[in-house]
């Protein structure tokens, strides 16, 4: 992801709550064959881009918890 791209980013937080639309109104079952489909493609791109957003502040907590001799001091991230 670009830095023009991050800044232009909606929350994490928003980005999930819109996926999480997208799975209840597939759940649903009320949507015809070519709007969920396009739900469906939606969904894995928003999920695609989420995890790539997870991975990214895996490694940076990573290089900010990392000790000396390329070890790393592992510590569970608390919830907000």
């Amino acid at each position: 992801m670009s830095a023009k791209s991050k800044n232009t980013a909606e929350p994490f937080e928003k980005s999930l709550e819109r996926l999480e639309e997208i799975v209840e109104n597939l759940e649903s079952g009320d949507k015809g064959l070519e709007e969920s489909l396009q739900l469906f493609e939606n969904g894995v791109g928003l999920a695609k881009e989420l995890t790539g957003r997870l991975q990214d502040v895996k490694k940076r907590v990573e290089v900010l918890t990392k000790e000396g001799k390329g070890k790393f001091k592992l510590e569970p991230l608390e919830a907000e």
